[in-house]
């Protein structure tokens, strides 16, 4: 995992994570971004998932216990290289 996180990372995502169009409105502004999400039950595996997201120095935060988001502009895009689009 340390030599390709980027590889674990397409495993994690491609089995339970998910990259989609977030729509948000602040000051009733419509804004539209991509942004991963990553949902996993075991506490091992997201520390695994957090792990290897630092070893790419991707930005990601907690959502809710077992829910990680990824939505920073570069974070987005270090994703998109690694992780890719479903098969």
């Amino acid at each position: 995992m340390t030599a390709q996180p980027g590889d674990f990372l397409r495993g994690l995502f491609h089995s339970d994570g998910c990259r989609f169009a977030n729509r948000v409105t602040v000051r009733g502004r419509a804004y539209v971004y991509p942004r991963y999400m990553f949902v996993n039950e075991s506490a091992d595996i997201m520390g695994l998932c957090q792990w290897s997201l630092d070893l790419l120095g991707v930005a990601w935060r907690m959502n809710r216990r077992n829910s990680l988001s990824v939505a920073r502009r570069q974070a987005v895009a270090t994703l998109d290289r690694h992780v890719g689009p479903k098969s």
